[in-house]
Parts: C-alpha cells; structure tokens; sequence
C-alpha cells in the first residue's frame, strides 16, 4: 500500500465512539485491499480514541488521527477530505465493521461500471444484539422503508447514506463538502446528482451496521429523520415522493383503525394485525429468529411511528405554519437555491 497516494481515503467522524472505532479498525486491518487510508476526525470527544487508532497504524494500518473542536459530523468529514490523499473518498459511520472483501469487491465493481457516486448497503453481523438484529430489519425491509436503503425492490432511486458511500475527488472539487444538518448525505448525494454526476449502488459492497443498541434511541434517530425529509423538501422542491409519505400516512391510518376499531367495530383493527403480522414472518423468515422476529414488531411500529410523527410535525411547523426553521436552516435553504440557479 503507497503511503504517499493510496486510491482510497475513509473518512470516519467520531464523537465518544472508542468501542466502536476499535471494532472497526479491527475489520480494516483485515482488509484484502489494502490500497486505503483510513483518517478519523475526533468531533471534540471527551472519551478519545486516539490510542485505538495508533495501535491499528503499528499494526500496520495507513491511518491518521486528527482532534477538533465540536462541530458536528458533517464539518468533521469535511475536515478529512481537505486532509485526504485519495482519488476516491469512501465515508463509513463510527458503529460500521467493514467485510474483509470490502475494498476488493469495490475495486472490481467500479472497473466494471464505474461510478463518480456510489453506496453500498447494510446489514447485521450475527455477533450483533438481538435487539440491533430486529432494527436492522425494520430499517431495510420493503414493507418499512420501501426498500430506499439498498433493497432489491426500491419505491425511490437509490441515494447513497454515509454509513457506506464514496465518490471521486472530482465530485468533491465541483460539489463541496456535507452541509451541517440533518440527513445531510441524502442532500450530498442530491448535490451530486444535480451536478451531473453518475451515482449507483453496489450491493456486494456491503457493511454491518449496528445502528442504535435500544429501541428508545432508534425512536429518537427515526423521528428526526422524518423531520429532516421536510428540510429536503425546503431545499429541493419536489423531492419528496410518495414513499416518504408512507410513514406519516401509516400512523394516522393505525389511528384512525384503532379509533374505529374502539367505538364502530373490532372489524378495523384487523388490517394493522395483518400489517405487523407480514412483519412478523418476514423478520422470522429473514432472520430464522423468533425472538428477533418478535421484537420485530416493536421495532417496525416505532420506525414507522418515529418517522410518522416527525414529519407530521416539522410539515405542520415548516411549511404550514412556516415556523420553527432555524437561523442555519434558512442560510441552507437560501445557500440551497442559489447553488441551483447558478
């Protein structure tokens, strides 16, 4: 591996993550294709990892360190890229353990259809928690997410995620960095595809995501996701599709059936039973787990509900109301517009 221009540089922010960092610093000197470097940007983090990463680079890992000031995620990537070396730049979350194939398969399939922009998907190693088995279920099943994440069916075109996304340092050059905000790769990548660029997904590149380890936490990430898909709409006009709906329109019909099912008939209760019972034997067949199939359930109703609820809220204060958006909110949006006209 060149120490000088290696092809890839992972750019990894981190804030409290040192377990995390580890785990996946061990997957990377693992790693088949070692043509990488690997720079990790401590977001001013009180528990640091820096000894974790200077044990992987004695171990032989082409890795860098760098500790800043608390500013958010997307300024932290940022911060790496203006520091990277490569010609391609690959982006993993903190809670990512990557294949050992990863970089070899991703070397293969962009020499076989090349892409300035592309993601690849997720999924649950077996050593992951029950818990984080049935959440990582619920976020890439067709009947949750409509398949947005990388499944082999899609409601929406495919939009690379951070926790396993790369692109060209052209696309860095002509683009720019993340904007600090919400949901701020699903805006990176429709920068990029509004510049023109190529974006695909590959799917043999894939990673285990461990994603959030209790159901209290993955409400709280979903329902500023649904808020956040509102900020899209502010930025994009006409980005929001159908299959972003589903979520907001799902809990006002589980409402409205349980309403009817209380003072009309129990008759209207019957389609949410059948609705988390498809969810029920589609984790079981998917996961041969009864116990990760029942907490599937419960996962699905809040991803739904979490979403659901978000939306509704920041759609009721944002755009009805036009209240509740933020000093940096409207920079972005404005700072949004121009980039379109110009």
């Amino acid at each position: 591996m060149s120490e000088t221009q290696p092809k890839y540089s992972v750019i990894v922010p981190v804030y409290n993550r040192v377990g995390e960092v580890r785990d996946l610093t061990e997957s990377l000197l693992q790693q088949s294709c070692k043509d990488f470097e690997l720079i990790v940007v401590e977001d001013g983090s009180t528990d640091r990892c820096e000894a974790v990463v200077e044990e992987a680079r004695r171990r032989g890992l082409n890795a860098r360190y760098y500790y800043k000031a608390n500013e958010g995620r997307s300024i932290a990537r940022n911060y790496g890229m203006a520091r990277s070396r490569g010609s391609v730049l690959v982006f993993f979350d903190s809670d990512c353990v990557v294949p050992p194939q990863y970089f070899e398969t991703l070397e293969r399939e962009l020499q076989a259809q090349p892409l300035d922009c592309y993601g690849g998907p997720d999924a649950a190693h077996e050593s992951f928690s029950d818990t984080q088995k049935a959440i990582n279920y619920t976020m890439t099943s067709f009947l949750t997410t409509g398949g947005i994440r990388g499944g082999k069916v899609r409601l929406e075109k495919f939009t690379p995620r951070t926790f396993n996304m790369g692109f060209t340092r052209e696309v860095y050059e002509r683009v720019g960095g993340f904007r600090e905000m919400f949901s701020e790769d699903i805006d990176m990548s429709t920068r990029i595809r509004l510049a023109g660029f190529s974006i695909g997904l590959i799917r043999p590149a894939y990673v285990w995501h461990k994603r959030r380890i209790d159901l209290k936490k993955f409400f709280r990430q979903v329902y500023v996701f649904g808020m956040s898909r509102i900020t899209l709409q502010l930025l994009y006009p006409g980005s929001l599709k159908a299959v972003h709906l589903l979520p907001a329109v799902a809990v006002i019909g589980l409402l409205a059936c349980v309403l009817l099912g209380i003072f009309v008939s129990p008759w209207w209760l019957l389609p949410p039973a059948l609705y988390f019972l498809a969810i029920f034997v589609g984790a079981l067949v998917s996961t041969g787990s009864l116990k990760i199939a029942l907490i599937a359930i419960p996962a699905a109703a809040i991803q739904l509900g979490g979403y659901g609820l978000g939306f509704i809220k920041a759609w009721f204060t944002k755009i009805l109301l036009r209240r509740g958006r933020d000093e940096q909110e409207e920079i972005n949006i404005r700072k949004g517009k121009n980039e379109r006209l110009s």
